[in-house]
């Protein structure tokens, strides 16, 4: 039961930072290796709000996402927009832009390990295990993020206008769509999905330079398990992920420190099988 709530709660997670990712790529086919740079630029913006500024907890969680949020639209913006079609310059300056967020954090703060509190102190009893309250409120905010994605991607004629996008970039400018405006805004949920997982589970986790760089590999392989372009095989990835990171740490010995290797392991078994990933498909067509 320990392994099933840790599952949902950490898929769940996973599922939004990747779902972030997997629309980034959907509308604007880059690769922004930077992506959860911004995560911890969320995490500690709200840690210098709340605790050198001594704002309200729930303040310093907006205004963080807002900062960062802000940082990562600018950064797409001037930065990965201009060189989008080149895609492995977009990776090369994007993993540079990381590696920037992270000396500029480092320099500041130190290697020193912060925190920040729960937005809900306590836990609860689910089937006999103690579960913090956090951990309800980061699978609930996390529920509520996918669930408005799906909704905004199925019946907005924005978000129609993005899978469009992601089907079709050709087809999309003749229409009339403005395909740039279309991929900014794609950027923008993206960023924003990836600021508001941070300041959620900061409190569960600590803040820290090279908090960043886990996620991201966890995020491209859920994105190249389920299939690049799949939102439902990002989704589904997510889960079974997480589900092998939780088993191997609370089943095998000295499992925190393999279990990201065994989850990487699972992505290549199961890459093997079939290349293109649990929903992918062969040809650039098929997309969100």
């Amino acid at each position: 039961m320990q392994v099933l709530i840790s599952t949902v709660v950490l898929g769940t997670v996973y599922a939004v930072l990747a779902l972030g990712f997997s629309l980034i790529w959907g509308a604007a086919r880059i690769v922004n290796m930077a992506y959860t740079s911004f995560y911890m630029l969320a995490a500690y913006f709200f840690y210098v709000f709340y605790s050198p500024a001594h704002l309200n907890i729930f303040v310093s969680a907006i205004l963080a996402v807002l900062a960062a949020s802000l940082i990562g639209v600018m950064t797409y913006k001037f930065l990965l927009e201009p060189i989008r079609f080149h895609e492995i310059v977009v990776v090369l300056v994007s993993i540079s832009l990381a590696f920037f967020f992270e000396e500029i954090i480092l320099s500041i703060f130190g290697i020193v390990f912060r925190r920040v509190p729960p937005f809900i102190p306590g836990y609860r009893e689910l089937f006999g295990v103690r579960v913090l309250n956090q951990h309800f409120l980061a699978f609930g905010v996390g529920i509520l993020l996918i669930v408005g994605l799906w909704l905004f991607l199925s019946k907005s004629k924005t978000g129609i206008a993005i899978r469009a996008t992601s089907q079709d970039r050709e087809i999309v400018n003749v229409m009339g769509i403005s395909e740039k405006k279309v991929s900014l805004i794609a950027m923008s949920i993206g960023i924003g999905f990836v600021t508001i997982s941070s300041v959620i589970v900061s409190p569960i986790y600590v803040v820290e330079p090279l908090m960043w760089l886990h996620p991201i590999i966890m995020v491209l392989a859920c994105v190249v398990l389920g299939g690049l372009g799949s939102l439902k095989g990002s989704f589904i990835a997510a889960y079974l992920l997480a589900f092998s990171e939780v088993a191997v740490v609370n089943w095998l010995p000295n499992g925190a420190f393999i279990k990201s290797a065994v989850a990487l392991l699972v992505m290549v078994v199961v890459l093997s099988i079939k290349p293109e990933g649990l929903f992918g498909a062969f040809f650039e067509e098929e997309r969100l």
